[in-house]
């Protein structure tokens, strides 16, 4: 199967995602109306998506949980919507796409049962130029399944879809921050009343950014896109750029315990509590959201050496979050009850960088979700952390003599 899969592709490709990007540039539509996802007879499903012209593709299976999954080369999914495409859960349990890095997007689709593709093909219309990529999986056993898993072994691809976004070049004789806004691309994140915690948290970013370089502080994006960044190329982000500080921003949702209000956390392996153990177990589902390939990392970022610079790295990680919660706070915030917790996050997982991730608030609060909205407490929430971070900066700065010795 991964033979047969790794044929179609390069036979598409024309010679590598190289030769593709000069042969089609165009972007392609993707018609919701023709497109679709049909249970039929004999455990066969058809996936069909519907293009406005051919384009490079490769099809491929993933496990543990079981995914399908489809890259585009130039595809454009704005106008498209999962119902769209899946009706009603069925052999296929959910769909998700978008884009995935520049000039690439994918379709992730959940099986609910073990399938490969049988049939897979792309039909273009001779007189409108018009596609459709058609593919029919068949029901097979779990052991054929995870036989046939895998993402195909191909440079150009993984070249073209994994390698992290590189840090540019700057000048380390100032005071480097990186922000990573949440999510993007195929992973929108949380989502409430046409709200996707995405996008929410790159324009916030960039506001956050914007102060911060007003105030003389150097500051890099981990995605200043709507793309998708793996977890661990988050964290190689900050450490191209040498940061001296990582700030991940989210605005989650989550219904165990009504939370709500602006929350900062620090790494730990222990969890603060269970609802923050179930937050941090979302975030970490980013990459399978996504569809990752995780065969055999088992968790990457954890397996950075986490007791390095432990001593000194996590105590300013600490104050760090102190700064921000007082900040936020004073600023009028509204906090959490509990404003200052602990968790496993991988993005915090870098033994070397002071990091915390901060839940600006949660979309499934109704008041945070107002405040979100508006621009003004968007912009006294910006101007707060951006005060914290400075006052952190100094603070750190004073102390640093104090901790060499």
């Amino acid at each position: 199967m991964r033979a047969v899969l790794k044929v179609l592709a390069v036979a598409l490709a024309c010679a590598g995602p190289a030769a593709m990007a000069q042969e089609l540039t165009a972007l392609a539509r993707v018609d919701p109306e023709a497109s679709a996802v049909k249970d039929g007879w004999f455990g066969k499903t058809d996936l069909t998506v519907a293009l406005s012209q051919g384009v490079p593709f490769r099809v491929f299976l993933l496990d543990d949980p079981a995914r399908l999954i489809v890259d585009f080369r130039e595809a454009d999914w704005s106008n498209v919507h999962s119902g769209d495409l899946l009706a009603k859960p069925g052999r296929i349990a959910a769909v998700r796409f978008g884009a995935f890095q520049p000039g690439w997007s994918r379709l992730v689709a959940d099986l609910a049962e073990p399938m490969v593709p049988d049939e897979i093909g792309m039909p273009i219309d001779a007189a409108s130029g018009q596609a459709r990529l058609e593919i029919t999986l068949k029901t097979v056993e779990e052991a054929a399944f995870a036989k046939a898993a895998g993402a195909p072994v191909d440079p150009d691809w993984t070249a073209a879809l994994t390698a992290p976004p590189k840090a540019p070049t700057i000048d380390k004789d100032t005071f480097t921050v990186v922000l990573d806004p949440g999510h993007g691309g195929i992973d929108p994140g949380a989502q409430r009343e046409g709200l996707d915690e995405k996008d929410m948290m790159l324009n916030f970013a960039r506001d956050l950014r914007d102060a911060l370089r007003r105030k003389g502080v150097d500051v890099l994006l981990t995605r200043d896109e709507d793309i998708f960044v793996a977890l661990e190329h988050r964290v190689a982000i900050a450490h191209q750029a040498e940061a001296d500080l990582f700030l991940s921003l989210h605005a989650d949702s989550l219904s165990q315990g009504g939370a709500s209000g602006a929350t900062v956390y620090v790494l730990s392996d222990d969890a603060s509590d269970a609802a923050t153990e179930h937050l941090a177990a979302r975030h970490d589902r980013s990459d399978i959201i996504a569809g990752a390939d995780l065969t055999g990392s088992d968790d990457q970022v954890a397996g950075i050496l986490l007791d390095l610079a432990r001593q000194e790295t996590e105590p300013r990680s600490e104050a760090l979050a102190k700064f921000l919660v007082e900040g936020m706070d004073g600023a009028g915030g509204p906090m959490n009850s509990r404003p200052l917790r602990r968790a496993g996050f991988s993005v915090l997982k870098s033994a070397d960088i002071p990091s915390v991730l901060v839940e600006i608030g949660f979309l499934s609060s109704k008041r945070d979700l107002t405040n979100l909205r508006d621009p003004v407490w968007r912009a006294v929430m910006v101007g707060a952390m951006a005060d914290a971070i400075v006052a952190w900066r100094d603070s750190d700065a004073a102390l640093k003599p104090l901790i060499r010795q």
